[in-house]
């Protein structure tokens, strides 16, 4: 019994391990688990030397736990289900399918064309959607086809769909960067800011890698053949347009710039974007032949993805909304564009709906077992065996962070990203601030991390969401009539494994290179250069005089002309009485106390 007691926490977090293992749903885990350890928690305490600090009377916590600011009255919490909803309507938008076809017209005549189109795409939808299983499933279906019908390799337009869907992990609004900042006590906009460099970083290595396969094996990443390219030629044209919209975004931002100081330079871009986009517009409406049809349809289909991330993420950055305040904005503009487009329909909002509901409710149900198993955890001490047995790693901070990150590595091949949050993350927060590590550069690293739990065979998500899309059996192409040959699930798990390496080398570089993530911040000032200046107010002593004007060596300071003489009584206009002249004492004779 005795040694039970002084290792419950162990013995509790092992169980926790084994409850996930074999296979029970998460949330009930972590509650069951939490209960059954809180009742052996009490029996035991007696036994425990002081180290179980559990009672009856302490359930009554939950209540406050379940609707108190940390569950049901959390703010950041409610940005959850805005940027799902927003993903949701914008997949069922066709906005995927418009983007997926012009950038890949737009990339087409290179080697690998496709696989920086699906990049390219996969960032911008990570920027506006937040959802994988949106990114994956709409490339999966859209591009996977096209890439297959002219000679990709399997493995690399398998592994490059899902790599690129699961950016909707790292780059905001991401929903993992939301609850990471919840359960590191964080502002999710520092958070954003934070994971933005970080999150671009990564794309640049996935087109990196896509540029040397182009190299090392050209074959298999063909080019897209002329009579695929049906937007034609026109590059010149779109470069031309793009200086024309630089011109005016300058010019705009010198007239903008003495009435709206540091805020003109987006107004100008603004100016600048909407202007090029109406004459697009009417370019294409009107047949003024001012631009290429590739460069219209570039611009068109662009913009609205683009002014949709800088309504969500520029206005967070910005400080003009909260991330809750941004995702509400975000999933109003998402209807707009639906609309627009002319595919918001009922049918669509009820499936938004319901799926935004499930997504939700499964993040509320793991958060509410996550405060039970918390609450007898902290109880047994957990958290201090956590923080000790992670502290003590060998070589400090450095040894803490590659020990953390080989722990989550490993366990996201078992959890999803948002149990390790809810599990993993309070447990290591505690004992990273003990060694000053910033929270918010702590908070990206696992967040680059975990998003390595969409693509570890055999558990990854996103390799499922593309493996329910990918075709299972040969079937003819509607334009060539070819029979294309299926997709296997080993296709599936090889493609994956290069770019979960790349992954390991983005937690790398943003260990080796913290300011990525540091420059949050701001620009740091330094102490030495302020010029502290008080102003000088009559009536006042000098700074380091005692009261009443006297220096510190006790010298007298001579009274200011004018200045009241205090020691005295008031004069109402009376004479002012003598004062006697005191008689100087006789040192000469012993004193007198009579």
């Amino acid at each position: 019994m005795e040694f039970i007691a002084q290792n419950m926490a162990p013995i509790m977090f092992a169980s926790l391990i084994v409850f996930l293992l074999i296979g029970y749903p998460v949330a009930f885990s972590l509650a069951a688990n939490g209960l059954l350890f809180f009742f052996i928690g009490v029996l035991v305490s007696p036994y425990s030397g002081g180290s179980i600090n559990l009672a009856w009377p302490l359930l009554h916590a939950l209540p406050d736990n379940f609707y108190g600011s940390r569950v049901m009255s959390n703010d950041t919490l409610l940005a959850i289900p805005f940027f799902t909803f927003m993903g949701i309507v914008l997949e069922r938008s066709g906005m995927a399918e418009d983007l997926l076809d012009t950038i890949g017209q737009l990339f087409g005549p290179i080697r690998g064309g496709l696989a920086y189109a699906v990049i390219f795409v996969g960032a911008l939808l990570a920027a506006t959607t937040g959802v994988v299983a949106a990114s994956v499933i709409a490339m999966g279906l859209i591009s996977l086809p096209i890439m297959l019908r002219y000679g990709y390799d399997r493995r690399l337009a398998s592994g490059v769909i899902a790599a690129s869907g699961t950016l909707a992990q790292i780059i905001p609004p991401s929903l993992v960067l939301i609850v990471l900042a919840d359960q590191l006590g964080r502002s999710v906009g520092d958070m954003y800011a934070g994971a933005l460099i970080p999150g671009l970083v990564l794309t640049g290595l996935y087109m990196l890698y896509i540029l040397i396969m182009s190299i090392v094996r050209p074959n298999s990443m063909p080019a897209l053949p002329l009579e695929a390219r049906t937007l034609g030629h026109g590059v010149l044209s779109l470069l031309v347009a793009l200086l024309v919209t630089g011109a005016v975004s300058y010019a705009a931002y010198r007239y903008l710039e003495p009435a709206h100081g540091d805020n003109a330079d987006i107004l100008g871009a603004c100016v600048g974007v909407l202007l090029i986009y109406l004459v697009a517009v009417a370019d294409q409406r009107l047949s003024f032949n001012m631009m290429s049809r590739l460069a219209q349809q570039v611009i068109i289909v662009l913009i609205p993805p683009l002014a949709l991330i800088f309504l969500v993420l520029g206005t967070i950055f910005l400080g003009i909304a909260t991330p809750t305040e941004g995702g509400a904005m975000g999933a109003v503009g998402a209807l707009a564009m639906a609309a627009i487009k002319g595919r918001l329909s009922m049918d669509v909002v009820k499936q938004a709906l319901a799926s935004t509901t499930r997504l939700s409710s499964f993040v509320l149900f793991i958060l509410i077992g996550a405060r039970v198993f918390s609450l007898t955890f902290y109880g047994v001490n957990g958290h201090l065996w956590v923080e000790h047995l992670l502290t003590s790693l060998p070589g400090g901070e450095v040894g803490f962070l590659i020990g953390v990150n080989i722990l989550v590595f490993v366990l996201a091949f078992f959890l999803d990203f948002f149990e390790l949050a809810f599990i993993i993350v309070p447990l290591l927060a505690p004992a990273a601030d003990k060694l000053g590590i910033d929270l918010i550069w702590f908070g990206v690293l696992l967040g680059v991390n975990m998003q390595t739990s969409f693509m570890h065979p055999p558990f990854g998500f996103a390799l499922f969401y593309l493996r329910s899309v990918a075709a299972r059996v040969p079937y003819l192409d509607r334009l060539t009539g070819k029979q294309i040959a299926p997709v296997t699930t080993g296709q599936i798990y090889w493609g994956a494994v290069p770019f979960v390496c790349i992954q390991v080398i983005m937690i790398g570089l943003t260990i080796a290179f913290p300011q990525m993530v540091m420059h949050y911040k701001g620009t740091a000032v330094d102490p030495g250069t302020i010029d502290y200046k008080v102003p000088e107010v009559p009536g006042l002593s000098p700074l380091g005089a005692p009261d009443g004007g006297a220096p510190a060596n006790g010298a007298s300071v001579p009274a200011a002309p004018g200045t009241p003489d205090l020691s005295q009584p008031p004069n109402f206009g009376d004479a002012p009485p003598t004062k006697p002249a005191t008689p100087a004492p006789d040192l000469s004779q012993p004193p007198n106390f009579n």
